[in-house]
């Protein structure tokens, strides 16, 4: 891949890096930049033009204090008990803006499914594999990218799990 490929796409220079390593460089061209941010599940669903569920959140919890990711449709909230009996922890709170950017390497609002900082558990709800394609940040909240959540799971090394919080 070429920096300038990388510079196109907009994507995150690490993210860009990771999809190197990863054999992932087709993906660039498909890489969507946004003029505004889209912190938010509903802002980058409306700003591509898809269905809220069909975006990928990536959420960091601390479990026992240890980060873990959790990747779950953005039209669905996580269930913080489901996560905590999922990995046996005894306790997973939110993480904080400090320890999402010191684990992961990116903002909240922009991280990616991979390719970050430090090597983490992932869960990954299995809500997303109700779709053939999810759009997923590129590393910054004016990126998007769209992947099979198959190959997207694996490419984050998640394990399919149920932890969507249920409506009543």
């Amino acid at each position: 891949m070429t920096t300038s490929a990388a510079e196109e796409s907009g994507a995150h220079p690490r993210f860009a890096e990771a999809l190197s390593e990863l054999g992932l460089d087709d993906l660039h061209p498909r890489i969507r930049r946004f003029p505004d941010a889209a912190r938010t599940a509903v802002e980058a669903a409306e700003a591509i033009g898809c269905e809220l569920s069909e975006i990928c959140k990536s959420l960091i919890f601390a479990a026992d204090g240890v980060p873990v990711l959790v990747l779950m449709d953005g039209s669905s909230r996580v269930d913080i008990e489901l996560v905590r009996l999922a990995l046996g922890a005894e306790k997973v709170t939110r993480a904080k803006a400090e320890l999402v950017r010191e684990t992961t390497g990116y903002a909240i609002g922009g991280v990616p499914p991979f390719g970050h900082r430090t090597r983490t558990r992932v869960l990954a709800d299995r809500s997303l594999l109700d779709h053939d394609t999810v759009w997923a940040a590129a590393g910054t909240p004016h990126t998007v990218f769209p992947m099979d959540p198959k190959t997207l799971i694996a490419h984050a090394g998640g394990t399919l799990v149920d932890v969507r919080e249920q409506t009543a």
